[in-house]
């Protein structure tokens, strides 16, 4: 998206409100109960949370990318490529990577886990942008095709959908399915999601979507965490009071390790302005980011974990143009330990939507 007028930082404030509490070895996990099925725009709330020996593990990948460039923009290979553009600046089309003349959008993205590990909760997030070049019908917004490694598509239903139009012609959608029965099953491997219902072409708003897939996993020898996972769908442009967004009891230790992941959508690459500051009780917060996730830059159309292009997608545009899937190390915010964890979503001259917040903390040293 492009064409915005500068403003004053903008924030989206997620805080999780912790009392102290002694660590339980075996707590049992909670999932919120579902929203209503189709709610226009909302603040994150948490949708999972356990304290375990575990983590979180994902797989994303984009549905959409360039095919033609504009006239003044640079070539489409060069910003798959990593290079710079966004997705007004090109014709957008559908990457198919299935051989299935059935679906006109498929792709593919690794899962990966420890050795042993037990499925927990899994989550299908997918989402984009209805109005481009064509526009798709909102009554599909909640039904995308999930295929296991080594398996065949599989009808998935979302049990929430969520919505979001801009003044700049952009009518944009998250939805997503519990998946926990069909990835515990399956396990580890290639997962192939299609049939988004995303649209084709130019406009000022431009074309992107894509999908993540969020697991929380029980593992004997990982350290013992507190594992939580937040979604909504947050339009920075219409938050610039910040939204808190209360947790469940937490304590961690000084240095206690962790990361945080996040999920969002068209946020363009070199827009600049955006930040995730995450601080510990009422102490200053830490902004993180790396190679990958510049401090000013966070949601720049990139699928990452801690500063790496992540392995195993297909097609591994490194320029998304306009999805984000990353998680980014978060031990500098956790070095002196606490019982509350904040986090900040800052939005500078670029607007976005953010769809989902998960982290995972070490509940003792």
């Amino acid at each position: 998206m492009v064409g915005k007028k500068k403003s004053a930082v903008r924030g989206l404030t997620c805080a999780m409100l912790c009392a102290a509490a002694t660590v339980s070895l075996s707590p049992q996990a909670t999932s919120a109960p579902n929203p209503r099925p189709n709610e226009t725009g909302q603040a994150l709330k948490e949708r999972y949370h356990a304290t375990r020996h575990g983590g979180i593990a994902t797989a994303a990948n984009a549905s959409i990318t360039c095919r033609k460039s504009a006239a003044k923009a640079g070539p489409c290979g060069s910003a798959q490529k990593g290079g710079s553009g966004r997705n007004s600046d090109f014709d957008m089309f559908y990457s198919d990577v299935d051989r299935d003349r059935n679906t006109y959008n498929s792709t593919r993205a690794t899962l990966r886990l420890p050795k042993k590990a037990e499925v927990s909760y899994a989550r299908l997030y997918w989402g984009g942008n209805l109005r481009v070049g064509e526009v798709k019908p909102a009554k599909d917004n909640g039904r995308a095709l999930m295929a296991e490694p080594r398996g065949s598509y599989r009808s998935v239903k979302a049990d929430t959908v969520r919505t979001h139009r801009r003044a700049d012609g952009a009518d944009a959608y998250q939805a997503s399915a519990n998946v926990t029965s069909l990835v515990r099953k399956s396990g580890p491997g290639a997962y192939t999601v299609a049939q988004l219902n995303v649209a084709k072409g130019r406009s000022k708003a431009g074309a992107w979507g894509g999908w993540t897939l969020v697991v929380a996993y029980e593992n004997k020898k990982s350290p013992l965490r507190h594992l939580s996972v937040w979604d909504g769908f947050a339009a920075s442009e219409r938050n610039s009071g910040g939204m808190p967004v209360a947790g469940p009891a937490m304590e961690f230790p000084a240095g206690a390790k962790g990361s945080v992941g996040v999920v969002g959508y068209d946020g363009d690459r070199g827009a600049g302005g955006e930040s995730l500051t995450v601080s510990a009780n009422k102490r200053a917060g830490t902004r993180i980011s790396n190679s990958a996730n510049p401090r000013d830059d966070l949601f720049n159309s990139t699928i990452t974990d801690r500063g790496r292009e992540v392995a195993g997608r297909a097609p591994a545009y490194r320029n998304t143009l306009g999805y984000d899937s990353d998680v980014l190390d978060a031990r500098e915010a956790l070095r002196a330990g606490g019982n509350r964890l904040q986090f900040r979503f800052a939005s500078g001259d670029d607007d976005y939507l953010l769809g989902a917040l998960f982290a995972q903390v070490d509940a003792r040293r």
